[in-house]
């Protein structure tokens, strides 16, 4: 199965559109929202949930009061002053486990703390979308997408592709989402702010060592910008594997929770089948010199 994974590198540059048009055009292929913090891809599939179950993501200091001797190291070795008073706040507790291998009397054990959700859905045309929910304030992002890959894993069947809706930016659950993918697409916009974003993911995923494409999101609302990604790509060796108008008939599906396929009119839709097309052809590619 073949691994794509959509990063951006900035919010709002259209990604996730990009990722639910590619869920149409597709074939054999199971969509996997690894934006863990702010998943969105199922609400524009309007998949039906087939399974959700926790996600066990941190280890939590505990203190057995009936231990306890009240001797204050754990306090003084905390860095994270996670504890006070011989109490444990879970907010600041980073898991370390400092304080229960040092307690005199093992009155500190450590306890999984649930995290979130992992959640697998099905479309009504029966197309497969695992996605997770982060619980506000929690922590374990990077492990949260790493378990949504393989509950994406476990439940294919012969579908072909995995299309992997990263989330933006460049921190752990963009490093989780693109690790060892077969083709990374980084969707872009014609701004000063979209492009400098998206040089750096790529300096982020550099040392994976996976081919990197490129697709300019309404590159025409700014074609001087848009001339300058397509120099830096040709000058690194990227393939701009899209290029994608700014197109009304997006805001109009978003808003009716609808398909740019059910639009026949779409410009950006034409575009993004375009682009699949490249992108195959340079997983094909790939594959013969492998």
């Amino acid at each position: 199965m073949k691994q794509i994974a959509i990063l951006s590198g900035k919010g709002g540059t259209g990604k996730t559109t990009v990722a639910a048009t590619l869920s149409t055009i597709v074939k054999n292929k199971i969509m996997a929202d690894c934006d863990v913090e702010a998943p969105n891809l199922n609400i524009i599939l309007q998949g039906e949930i087939v399974e959700k179950y926790d996600f066990y993501g941190k280890e939590t200091a505990v203190i057995d009061k009936d231990k306890c001797i009240e001797c204050g190291l754990c306090e003084e070795l905390c860095r994270f002053n996670a504890i006070s008073n011989f109490e444990v706040n879970p907010y600041y507790c980073e898991g370390c486990g400092l304080c229960m291998y040092k307690c005199p009397v093992e009155a500190i054990k450590m306890v999984e703390e649930k995290t979130g959700h992992v959640i697998y859905a099905k479309t009504k045309e029966g197309e497969k979308v695992v996605y997770a929910e982060l619980f506000p304030g929690a922590d374990g992002s990077g492990k949260l997408v790493t378990e949504v890959r393989k509950k994406a894993k476990e439940v294919a069947e012969e579908e072909e592709y995995l299309i992997i809706d990263g989330a933006p930016g460049i921190g752990c659950p963009v490093l989780a989402s693109a690790t060892g993918v077969d083709l990374v697409l980084i969707v872009t916009e014609p701004t000063l702010s979209g492009f400098a974003d998206m040089k750096r993911v790529m300096s982020a995923i550099e040392t994976f060592k996976v081919p990197v494409t490129v697709c300019i999101n309404k590159w025409d609302l700014n074609k001087e910008v848009s001339e300058e990604i397509e120099n830096y790509c040709e000058q690194n060796g990227i393939p701009v594997v899209g290029r994608i108008n700014f197109d009304e008939t997006v805001v109009k599906a978003l808003k009716n929770l609808k398909s740019l396929k059910d639009y026949p009119e779409s410009v950006a839709y034409r575009q993004i089948l375009d682009m699949w097309e490249n992108i195959k052809r340079i997983l094909e590619e790939r594959a013969v010199t492998q």
